[in-house]
């Protein structure tokens, strides 16, 4: 008995069903299907479906956008090698299969055309390129990331320098105010000159913020228990959210505990809860959630909302200083918020990211964190109050003359006898000459010509035991602690008022006497 010839349609399902593409044929001009292979069935997730033609492509095939739109049906790969009449590629087609999951694709359409030349046919393979599709987002978002990256660190950079700069005007302002108070009795004047003060305390804090941001300092390391800081927290936002409702959802404990400044990461907090009570009060939700949970080596840290939320295309912009929506009104904001929780979380190593809020809506703010070495039970060292007064000489070191006036100034009314050297060069010279009478040098951090590291290392080889305070108007950083580390008696940050300039050097002097 001869063997059967296998039909024309066996033959080609032979030939098909085994390829890595999904082959789909359909009938010009209606659409109908006659023929799909195993592959298409896979990649959209369904069988072929004889409901569907053409104009009504999209809903039943899951067929969208890559921004995840129906997706035209003027711009099928059918309609296109019909209209074009020519082979056709539709790349930025995104499959949503009846189990929700994404399949990207690319689409090759070919038309069949009769010895009329009229299209009696159009052949459409299918490749899915999901992992290609999902490269490519991924790098994007690399970029992207790195491109924010470079315009924050950039702005970071001028908003650190900024910021110096202005703390050492702010310390000029604030010594001299205080000096023109210790002899003034006319009552009017003594209110405007405590006035000056406190303009100047306002000016440090905004500048403060601004070095926040650029992660301009060194955060002290210490283990710090996210869960118990929320704990400690609770409180302050029952009496401060003005109606807000605050939950916590904590529970993990030691679990959360991270390498930090406390005070720091309480400041993180406030300022992403205060951010979530101003969104939900001038939008239509009135809750704030705020997670904690530890994630293999991180810890994360969520605060949520269900306020408005905010639009994508301001969520590149909002960590960047005085970038703010609210405008108005008493809730006025200054930009310098979410600025600062940006440079505090990346000095901490951490990252922070925004999503969703809860249900759906408003908005996540998610930071992590490195994991840290569960706390210890050391109690914090108790540190005495010293004079205010002291006695000796004083080797004052600025290359800002109205700084190190203004220094030199308090200083001797603190009782001190003051030695002035403008810049790195004169100081060497200036403790060459008159090292054996100087009680203590106050060494500021930023200075042209050899820098403040080597003024330190000169002093040090004409006399081990000299006492230096390093005074910057930027936080401590690798540099200052590269010179306590090496030996100097302590650290003060600008701008700062006499009393703490006073028990700065009294304890970097801790009783020595000439």
């Amino acid at each position: 008995m001869a063997d059967e010839v296998p039909s024309d349609r066996a033959i080609v399902n032979a030939l098909t069903d085994d390829l890595p593409v999904g082959v789909w044929v359909a009938r010009a001009p209606s659409g109908e299907e006659i023929y799909t292979n195993r592959m298409f069935g896979e990649i959209m997730g369904q069988s072929a479906r004889s409901d569907v033609t053409v104009g009504n492509y999209s809903e039943p095939y899951g067929i969208l956008t890559r921004e995840g739109a129906p997706y035209p049906e003027e711009r099928m790969p059918f309609v296109r090698a019909l209209v074009e009449r020519q082979l056709v590629v539709n790349d930025d087609i995104m499959i949503r299969r009846p189990d929700r999951t994404i399949v990207h694709v690319r689409a090759f359409s070919r038309p069949v055309m009769n010895a009329d030349g009229d299209v009696t046919h159009v052949v459409v393979a299918f490749f899915d390129i999901t992992k290609q599709v999902l490269a490519e987002i991924a790098q994007a978002e690399s970029e992207r990331r790195l491109q924010r990256s470079q315009r924050l660190e950039a702005i970071g950079t001028l908003a650190g320098g900024i910021a110096h700069d202005f703390n050492n005007l702010i310390l000029g302002i604030k010594l001299l105010a205080h000096e023109l108070s210790e002899g003034e009795a006319d009552p009017r004047r003594l209110a405007s000159l405590g006035i000056i003060d406190d303009l100047t305390e306002k000016s440090a804090l905004l500048t403060r913020s601004l070095l926040g941001f650029a992660g301009r300092g060194r955060h002290r390391a210490a283990p710090v228990v996210l869960d118990r800081v929320l704990g400690a927290m609770r409180e302050l936002f029952t009496r401060t959210m003005k109606g807000v409702h605050v939950a916590m959802e904590l529970g993990a404990g030691d679990q959360t505990t991270v390498l930090g400044d406390p005070s720091q990461l309480e400041q993180v907090v406030m300022n992403l809860v205060v951010n979530a009570r101003d969104a939900v009060t001038t939008g239509k939700g009135s809750r704030v959630l705020v997670r904690t949970r530890h994630e293999g080596e991180r810890v994360v840290l969520e605060v949520l909302d269900d306020g408005p939320g905010i639009p994508a295309a301001l969520r590149e912009r909002v960590f960047e200083p005085y970038f703010t929506t609210k405008t108005y009104g008493s809730e006025k904001g200054t930009g310098l918020g979410l600025a600062t929780v940006f440079g505090i979380v990346e000095g901490h190593g951490g990252t922070i990211e925004i999503l969703d809020g809860l249900d759906g809506e408003g908005t996540t703010m998610r930071l992590t964190l490195p994991a840290g070495p569960p706390p210890g039970d050391e109690a914090p060292r108790a540190r005495g109050e010293p004079s205010a007064r002291g006695t000796g000489t004083i080797l004052m070191v600025d290359d800002d003359d109205l700084v190190r006036g203004a220094l030199a100034a308090t200083l001797t009314g603190l009782g001190y006898r003051t030695l002035e050297a403008n810049g790195a060069a004169a100081a060497v010279l200036a403790f060459r000459e008159h090292g054996a009478e100087v009680t203590a040098v106050v060494l500021d951090m930023v200075m042209p010509g050899p820098g403040s590291r080597a003024v330190f290392e000169a002093m040090r080889a004409q006399d081990p035991g000299v006492v230096v305070l390093l005074l910057s108007g930027s936080p401590m950083d690798e540099d200052v602690q590269a010179l306590l580390d090496a030996g100097a008696s302590g650290f003060l940050m600008k701008p700062c008022s006499p009393k703490v300039l006073a028990q700065a050097l009294a304890e970097a002097q801790g009783g020595r006497v000439r």
